[in-house]
């Protein structure tokens, strides 16, 4: 099935319902509809999508309760962004006709998801970044953000590249310089102008990201660029040797301990930018899987909850291909600093752990070869194994836990 990524204005039959906080202007982004030899037939499914044959109004009304009944929105990002493609894949492996359909929208960011999760109709779940509840707090003066918003799942972790002309050899000497950040909605415009501001270094932002501004930088326009994603990012990965530039080192202190990680930029990732066997210190942000923390037992509280169980029950199915291999990467017990775990979260990785001892359902994993199971195993851990030996007693541990599931 071709996957309709809609905007928000598409919910605008039951306000009572789909009412949040003062709901903002929906945006309107739909494609214009190509010409009828243009279009491409959807792809078969086993939902077959099928148009409902009401005899009366009553029937009317009752197609329209049932159908709307358990679908939950999902603000992803830009159309461009890569959380658009995370978002489609799991509307297509959550759908189950009017027991649960999760509706991806792209959004102006993943910034503005935040906004669109608090004041947007029919937004339950959004995909954001660790560090936009600063830019909310600071900007919009929302300190009860983190008791309003709430995660789900520690997405995946985007690394910090800071490149800059070689003059430029620390953060401090960035001072005053023209800097690029990226584009509105992106996570370097937020993240970039946050990290100097932490510091107390005053930059003059520009507003170009990627290709645009590594060429303005080629050129001396500016004096660095700032670039959000996770390693091998794709602006750096296809470069050759490029002399004259460099990575500047972020060294992780106190003014990040809320919302980032410590890690390092390493040869390995970029190795026509580094010598071999040399890393550069950066941070790292998480992305969130973040819902509204609605009181329970309402209606809305009541299709977050369904949307953690069916995501949960479906997990393993996204960890296969053809679905993106970052899924493997995902770990359902990591926790994201600064911000609260959705309750009902919890108790369901409770009930999990008491069925099957692993953090995947038991009924997704039956499909899955040894090897592929073992890897899902390691995955439901806290920690991964550092060590040869560690991993060798998980693989004792997975294998006894195995022979105890067929009994």
């Amino acid at each position: 099935m071709a996957l309709a990524l809609i905007s928000a204005d598409s919910f605008t039959s039951n306000s009572a319902v789909w009412a949040q906080e003062q709901p903002a202007a929906p945006l309107s982004l739909r494609p214009a509809r190509a010409p009828e030899r243009e279009r491409r037939a959807p792809e078969t499914r086993v939902i077959e999508a099928r148009a409902p044959e009401p005899r009366s109004v009553s029937d009317e009304a009752t197609i329209k309760a049932r159908m709307n009944q358990w679908t939950v929105g999902l603000a992803a990002g830009l159309p461009d962004g890569g959380f658009v493609r995370f978002a489609s894949e799991m509307a297509r492996t959550m759908d189950d006709g009017d027991n649960m359909r999760l509706i991806p929208m792209v959004t102006r960011g993943t910034t503005s998801n935040i906004a669109d999760l608090l004041y947007l109709r029919g937004v339950d779940v959004a995909i954001t970044y660790a560090d936009a509840f600063d830019f909310y707090a600071r900007q919009a003066g929302l300190t009860n953000i983190n008791d309003r918003i709430r995660y789900v799942l520690r997405f995946f972790i985007s690394d910090v590249h800071i490149y800059a002309r070689d003059e430029f050899k620390s953060l401090q000497d960035l001072k005053g310089q023209k800097i690029a950040v990226g584009t509105a909605g992106v996570a370097a415009a937020h993240t970039g102008p946050l990290i100097f501001r932490r510091l107390g270094i005053d930059i003059e932002p520009v507003a170009v990201g990627g290709p645009v501004a590594l060429e303005k930088l080629h050129k001396r326009e500016i004096a660095a660029m700032v670039y959000v994603a996770s390693k091998p990012g794709e602006v750096f990965s296809s470069m050759k040797a490029d002399p004259g530039f460099h990575f500047v080192p972020i060294p992780y202190t106190n003014q990040f301990s809320d919302f980032y990680y410590p890690t390092s930029i390493k040869a390995e990732n970029y190795p026509a930018l580094l010598a071999p066997d040399t890393a550069v210190e950066t941070i790292a942000v998480p992305s969130v899987l973040a819902v509204y923390n609605w009181k329970p037992g309402s209606d809305r509280a009541d299709r977050v909850n369904r949307f953690v169980d069916t995501l949960f029950t479906n997990l393993a199915r996204l960890q296969q291909p053809p679905f993106h291999p970052g899924w493997k990467d995902l770990n359902l017990e990591a926790q994201v600093p600064g911000w609260q775990r959705y309750p009902y979260v919890d108790a369901v990785l409770e009930r999990m752990k008491k069925e099957a001892d692993v953090g995947l359902p038991p009924a997704a994993t039956g499909s899955l070869s040894q090897q592929e199971r073992f890897e899902a195993f390691l995955a439901s851990k806290a920690q991964a194994p550092t060590s040869k030996a560690e991993k060798e007693e998980l693989y004792r541990s997975f294998l006894d836990w195995s022979r105890k599931r067929q009994k």
